[in-house]
């Protein structure tokens, strides 16, 4: 295997035995290997499973499937009775309980699988996570075929979820090791992808099923079926592509800067997943990111509704924006609703590059500070644009600060290899994730919850997003602060030179250490720009679609 070291054979329970296609070890880079295609194979990865959150275009076609003329007895149909029916629709609310499952299974599997990825490596978790997501979505697909919601759940929700949570850390540690001199913008490019997913598969599946309906029905079970096949496809491809570096490796001529080496939020050492977890520093960082993502989710669920609320009739040129509306002016209002979604599409990914890349010149902690202090003044603001009825600068602001809300899951494995060192950041990453699960659970009730009950105290709809958005301000207010105790872990908890080689030994790399000087000093030639070309043309498609979505609010 040309720049890989794959024949290798290691001592286990006494016996040698020659690693298997998908174990870490068949993945260590050869000297023709070049660490720019790394970030090809994890933004094939969440360039897949960051269609979760494009899959809002499913939920109107799933609530539509049996034909009105054939549910006439279906009156408040529960969720119970949702689960096994086959002759009542679905509610809206129904299916989108199945986004709040995935985003749930995404943080248990990444805490309860992280530390097995660090020792069985990055082919083999990838490998997995293709299985899991992509034979999820067919399995929803059948369920929604077979008009059972309770196997949409298990599919899409909980396979699918475990597929979201291997995905989405398994680039993490090997990129970080790759780019010890980038650590943010190297996870910043993988995690653009998970951001960019929507913009790739929204448009796919809104072309699959109008294609697919063409002979009736809703076409939504074929499209699932076919994108779960296809994600399947490119997410293998993606965790094939991965290699390792060896023990000790370096980019060539690079050694840490005296800037670096006397900078104390930035640890020499590292720290073992069951101390990590442990210290004040990971629950700082794990509040941090939740305060971050509840805010920033909470504007994602309602940002369409939101829009047309506070501005309503103004999107189109009246000058009295509660003034009612023509079928022809609603429609303008809802197409301009969704350029807003676009923005927040295109904004949500290219935000994880720009601010995870940043952070590698001001340093992680300071990109927080600028996040919470940044966040708190724009949130405060945008009920002022509401009330002097300034729609652009509140899609700009909008837009801010939905480039931060990406910006901080593209920041925080660096902030945590900062802290917590390299050996185990995958492992620490998987643990901190279940962050974003509290707050994806969080976030939309709060906001959804304090909606209703504005609106059922009669205040008037331009103005019930106000307290609630303040009180968004109050929460990165906290985040400011816990941001701003976080302190070095102390050496005391770093792991000795015993219990590190003990750790590389679970991953085989002990024995392979010698190839770090000449490992991975390979040309970027043709290989490389296939595969840039192959994650970034799609790419470019979804940014362009967004884009054209986008210009609708102008």
């Amino acid at each position: 295997m040309d720049g890989v070291t794959g024949d290798r054979v290691y001592e286990g329970g006494g016996a040698q035995r020659k690693p298997g296609l998908l174990d870490r070890e068949n993945t260590i880079a050869g000297p023709n290997f070049n660490r720019w295609l790394v970030p090809t194979a994890a933004l094939a990865i969440h360039l897949c499973i960051g269609m979760a959150y494009g899959f809002s275009v499913f939920w109107i076609p799933m609530s539509n499937m049996i034909p009105a003329s054939e549910t006439a007895a279906c009156t408040d149909v529960g969720l119970m009775q949702a689960l096994t029916t086959t002759t009542c629709n679905w509610a809206v609310s129904h299916v989108a309980y199945t986004f709040g499952i995935f985003i749930a299974m995404l943080g248990v599997s990444a805490a309860l699988w992280g530390a097995w990825l660090e020792h069985a490596g990055p082919r083999k978790a990838g490998f997995i996570a293709a299985l899991c997501w992509g034979g999820g979505m067919a399995v929803g697909g059948v369920g929604v075929m077979t008009h059972q919601l309770w196997l949409l759940y298990l599919g899409c929700g909980v396979l699918g979820g475990v597929g979201q949570g291997l995905g989405y850390i398994t680039p993490v540690s090997t990129l970080i090791k790759w780019f010890p001199d980038r650590r943010g913008m190297a996870t910043g490019f993988a995690i653009m992808g998970y951001g960019g997913g929507a913009m790739v598969g929204a448009p796919l599946a809104v072309w699959l099923m109008g294609t697919f309906s063409q002979d009736g029905g809703t076409g939504v079970a074929s499209t699932m079926i076919v994108m779960g096949f296809i994600y399947f496809l490119v997410m293998s491809a993606g965790a094939f592509g991965f290699r390792v570096p060896p023990n000790g490796w370096k980019p060539s001529g690079w050694q840490p800067t005296e800037a670096d080496t006397s900078n104390e939020m930035i640890t020499m050492g590292h720290v073992h997943l069951r101390q990590a977890w442990k210290t004040k520093q990971f629950w700082l960082i794990w509040s941090v990111l939740f305060l971050n993502v509840t805010a920033g989710i909470a504007v994602i669920s309602m940002a369409s509704p939101m829009l047309q609320d506070v501005f309503g009739g103004a999107l189109v040129g009246l000058e009295d924006a509660s003034a009612a509306l023509t079928a022809s002016q609603k429609a303008a209002v809802a197409a301009a609703a969704a350029g807003l979604v676009g923005l927040i599409s295109l904004f949500n990914s290219v935000g994880r590059l720009f601010w995870a890349s940043l952070s590698d010149k001001i340093g992680r902690k300071n990109t927080y500070y600028t996040f919470f202090v940044l966040g708190i003044a724009v949130y405060c603001l945008l009920p002022t644009w509401g009330h002097m009825g300034a729609p652009g600068l509140f899609v700009i602001s909008i837009c801010i600060i939905l480039s931060m809300y990406g910006g901080g899951f593209a920041t925080v494995p660096a902030y945590l290899a900062d802290i917590f060192g390299t050996q185990m950041v995958g492992a620490i990453h998987g643990r901190l994730l279940t962050a974003w699960s509290a707050a994806g659970l969080v976030g939309p009730v709060i906001i959804t919850l304090l909606r209703e009950a504005q609106l059922d105290a009669g205040v008037e709809r331009a103005l019930v997003y106000d307290r609630t958005l303040y009180i968004m301000a109050g929460l990165l207010l906290v985040g400011l602060i816990c941001n701003s105790l976080v302190k070095p872990v102390h050496k005391s908890l770093h792991m000795d030179e015993e219990e590190l080689a003990r750790e590389r030994a679970l991953q085989h790399d002990s024995h392979i250490s010698a190839n770090a000087e000449t490992a991975a000093r390979g040309r970027f030639g043709p290989l490389g720009v296939v595969c840039w070309l192959a994650v970034g043309v799609p790419f470019l498609i979804g940014l362009y679609i967004a884009i054209a979505k986008a210009a609708a609010l102008f």
